[in-house]
């Protein structure tokens, strides 16, 4: 539970401390003022992109971009008249400095996202494997900010998927036990290409968060070898008893494999996929779009 509420504490409290200050405190010039305001920016940017948003309200991200708009008008018309520089005492100086700090520190992790957005290798093209509903992406993108798989070389590019209900969040309840509270429980699951069912594993039970089995971290899992890729996907956090496929089968772009679970070595309910050639994470791209953290398929 407790990376959850750090989270969620670094969702809601740190950017309504930030807009706080940026909206109360008097300042004695235009530069406290702009750093102020630079610092609160890359900070709304950085958790706009990068946060997990789908805990408390995939569309509550937006409520911050307002409020900082609303701070940045309501400060400026406080600041407008004051000198852009002037005597500063030892404890403003020092104030100026963290400023600057966390200046370089939330521009440098913006940074870091924009390399999330591209790969330089050609991706994989495959349909989208869930239909009828909102899906969004947990974990996703070609930079560990982005996505921890990131730092596995065989899973460079995998994406850890959830679906959202109408509030936008994955859930009912912040983290419930009963998986049938979770959206995309047992959501039908579709091949996303056409291919050769390589591997299965159906028999591994469905585990109630936040219970997880790390000596089968796939769980109950489909393994395709897709035509005109050299490479394997895998599916994986099947629910148990749900594969109607078997190891040799031939399928088709669109049939069935199964629905999603909560086995293996898994938090919550949700898909896994990823591309494997050789040992290393090969791009997946749906209707040509490379998906990251926060990206939605409906």
């Amino acid at each position: 539970m407790f990376p959850i509420f750090y989270s969620i504490g670094m969702l809601i409290v740190l950017p309504a401390i930030f807009i706080m200050m940026l909206w109360k405190v008097s300042f004695k010039s235009k530069l406290e003022w702009l750093l102020d305001s630079l610092v609160t920016v890359v900070l709304i940017v950085w958790l706009f992109q990068a946060g997990n948003w789908s805990w408390i309200g995939y569309y509550f991200r937006f409520l911050w971009l307002i409020l900082l708009i609303g701070a940045f008008i309501f400060s400026w018309k406080k600041v407008r008249n004051l000198p852009f520089v002037t005597k500063y005492t030892l404890n403003q100086k020092f104030s100026i400095g963290i400023y600057v700090v966390l200046l370089l520190v939330f521009g440098t992790y913006n940074a870091f996202i924009v390399k999330s957005y591209t790969v330089d290798e050609k991706g994989i093209e495959l349909t989208f494997p869930l239909k009828n509903g909102t899906y969004y992406v947990g974990q996703g993108g070609n930079q560990v900010l982005m996505n921890y798989h990131n730092s596995h070389p065989a899973q460079k590019y995998a994406l850890d998927i959830l679906k959202l209900n109408t509030l936008g969040t994955r859930a009912k309840g912040l983290y419930p036990k009963e998986l049938k509270k979770y959206k995309i429980y047992e959501d039908d699951l579709y091949s996303p290409c056409n291919g050769k069912v390589v591997n299965i594993q159906n028999d591994l039970p469905d585990l109630p968060p936040p219970k997880s089995d790390p000596e089968n971290p796939e769980g109950n899992h489909v393994t395709l070898l897709c035509e005109n890729h050299d490479a394997t996907i895998l599916l994986a956090h099947m629910q148990k008893g749900s594969i109607v496929v078997s190891k040799g089968e031939k399928v088709k772009t669109g049939q069935k494999l199964g629905n999603v679970g909560n086995s293996g070595n898994t938090s919550e309910p949700h898909l896994h996929i990823h591309a494997e050639k050789d040992g290393k994470g090969v791009p997946i791209t749906f209707n040509d779009r490379f998906l990251v953290r926060n990206s939605l398929v409906r």
